[in-house]
């Protein structure tokens, strides 16, 4: 999954890395110890001064903090690591100061909405909030600086040779020889996530102090209450959710699986219970569409195109790759990303340096220095992955005349499902709209099992995924996954959640979890999982306002200004109001559900009922 930074994410919360984002205004679980004193003489105007102070002193430090992680991603050694500690520090310590004096004001009579859904932000939204004991935030940083480096030096082997991080991936998509991909998954999750154990289970209990000292129980209760409903009902929501579409997925991996069994036979792949989790063409397990090859059905598989194949026919770039995606939002009627972007962005990976290669797209003025961060390949994989990162770029620029606490999602799922709405849209209609198909060889209705098996191997197969990486840092801060299971509890939930295993024996000198980007990188991933679901809400919404009669999965709202007009006017209200109301202002409806996905992938659910009877589902 791909990461955004906006400057003021960097600046009000612990970002090393670049990639942890705000979470939008909360509902206090607890009041703080702060709260609960008297506020002498604190009045309502006394709140408003305080807010305006503070917005002021964020932006201003956000600028060059912004830089500072920049240049560490972009340029990864001891000197930068260095700095992006020091400015890690400080942004914590002022993000940690401003939130407790935040709390003082939460009880003052009279507040204006607007200054109490500030003093919420401002309160919850530090993801990993350090004590105010000194010395503290210094080793938060340190330790969060070292996990990411740690990270993005990681190297995995491939035939005993090291293979680095955005190669592996790579390699593990294409490659179908099972004793190869056991041993790069094997060695990637030994090599990148053990060392970090240590580090991790320290960065645990400095920052639960850290968030008890801000009134909430744990960091993941803290979180979780960072989407205008408390932690615990946000919780029932996910799951809720989640039950809407775990019949799609329970039946997308019955079929998966005996297809996997078919090719590699019982020995590396049984035909019942959980499937191993290196032959699913990604190094989690997360998204599986690299293996369609694999699973495609006879006739209706064979779609007659491959995105990669017409890309590199096309004489594509990376540069060609990312202004056809500006193409895309021109379109719909954004003004042309600013010439900074193109000056400044990292688009390839540079030959002579560590950076770290996980896609991100950064706002690092709060204006329009905006980015993206990318090692791209020339790939149907990357060329989705340039239309998601850019619609953080063009969320970022809708918002950016809000005050400074309000540049932000109407949540981080919304931040994360725009650029998703917008690749939905990369269907064949669109690929003959900007001369990459021949319309001649659009496939033909029969093709759609086809097209919706490949869209759901990466979308509905990313579900449970989605959520239970934060499920395992739930329990990992609220101590229901103590340290001396860290490795448990992480694989009892792809068990129960994603139905795979390891395709090793793993243990507790282990530490896979350290393996997933998001976890040294300290990025809420709940947001992935929203977003997967309300990219279909935004997508069927658009595909209505454009006047799309045929098949949900072939609409493509390419270059309808209607819909692109309605869109900003949801993107530009940021982080200002709750985010039913921007869920309102494009869709219609305040409530987030799983129905238009699963509309979208009705004809696809039918057909595998039909593939998957005689087996024995479920693991």
């Amino acid at each position: 999954m791909k990461a955004t930074v906006s400057a003021f994410a960097v600046a009000t919360l612990l970002a090393v890395g670049g990639v942890a984002f705000a979470q939008s205004a909360n509902t206090p679980e607890t009041e703080t110890a702060a709260a609960q004193k008297p506020a002498a003489a604190a009045t309502a105007a006394d709140a408003d001064a305080f807010v305006k102070a503070a917005e002021k002193e964020l932006f201003d430090f956000s600028i060059i903090n912004s830089r500072a992680q920049w240049v560490n991603n972009t340029y990864i050694n001891d000197d930068t690591d260095a700095l992006a500690a020091h400015f890690g520090t400080i942004s914590t310590e002022m993000s940690v100061r401003l939130a407790n004096e935040a709390a003082r004001f939460m009880n003052v009579k009279g507040l204006s909405a607007d200054t109490k859904r500030k003093l919420d932000i401002l309160r919850g939204g530090i993801v990993l909030p350090a004590p105010t004991t000194p010395g503290a935030a210094a080793e938060l940083n340190e330790i969060s600086t070292r996990l990411n480096s740690t990270y993005g030096k990681g190297k995995g082997t491939l035939k005993g040779q090291p293979i680095n991080g955005s190669d592996i991936e790579a390699a593990m998509g294409t490659n179908r020889n099972p004793e190869e991909l056991k041993e790069m998954w094997t060695s990637w999750h030994t090599n990148v996530g053990g060392p970090m154990r240590k580090d991790y289970a320290r960065l645990v209990q400095i920052s639960n102090q850290g968030a008890k000292e801000l009134g909430y129980k744990d960091v993941g209760a803290m979180w979780r209450s960072g989407y205008d409903m408390p932690a615990d009902e946000f919780a029932a929501l996910t799951d809720k959710l989640w039950s809407q579409v775990k019949p799609l997925y329970d039946e997308l991996h019955c079929y998966t699986r005996g297809k996997l069994n078919e090719k590699y036979g019982d020995a590396v792949q049984p035909k019942t219970g959980p499937i191993r989790a290196d032959l699913l063409g990604n190094m989690w397990a997360q998204e599986w569409g690299n293996i369609y090859d694999i699973v495609a059905p006879a006739g209706a598989g064979e779609i007659g195109y491959d995105t990669t194949e017409l890309l590199k026919a096309k004489g594509y770039d990376p540069i060609k790759m990312v202004k056809t995606g500006e193409g895309f939002y021109s379109s719909l009627g954004f003004a042309p990303l600013p010439e900074t972007f193109w000056q400044r962005s990292q688009i390839t990976k540079p030959a002579d340096r560590e950076v770290v290669c996980h896609a991100s797209a950064w706002d690092v003025d709060n204006k329009d220095d905006i980015r993206i961060k990318m090692c791209t390949k020339v790939n149907a994989d990357d060329f989705v992955t340039i239309h998601h990162e850019l619609g953080h770029n063009y969320y970022q620029r809708a918002y950016n005349n809000q005050s400074y606490l309000y540049l932000n999602g109407a949540n981080d799922g919304f931040h994360e499902a725009i650029g998703d709405f917008v690749a939905l849209s990369i269907t064949p209609e669109y690929l003959v709209q900007i001369g990459l198909l021949d319309k001649a060889k659009v496939p033909s209705a029969d093709k759609d099992i086809g097209l919706l098996l490949r869209q759901a191997m990466d979308k509905v197969a990313f579900l449970p995924f989605g959520l239970l990486v934060d499920k395992w840092r739930w329990g990992v801060f609220d101590g229901s996954i103590p340290e001396s299971g860290y490795n448990k509890g992480w694989n009892d939930l792809r068990l129960k959640y994603q139905g795979i295993v390891p395709p090793v024996e793993r243990t507790e000198a282990n530490f896979d979890p350290g393996a997933k980007y998001h976890i040294p990188g300290n990025t809420p991933y709940t947001r992935y999982f929203l977003a997967r679901i309300l990219q279909f809400q935004f997508y069927k919404a658009a595909c209505e306002q454009a006047g799309w009669k045929g098949p949900l999965h072939r609409c493509s709202f390419y270059g309808n200004k209607q819909v692109g007009e309605k869109l900003n006017a949801m993107l530009e209200m940021g982080a200002s109001k709750p985010w039913p109301d921007a869920l309102q202002a494009f869709t219609g409806t305040r409530e987030i559900s799983g129905q238009a996905m699963v509309e979208y992938f009705r004809p696809l659910m039918g057909w595998l009922q039909k593939q998957n009877k005689g087996r024995q589902c479920g693991w």
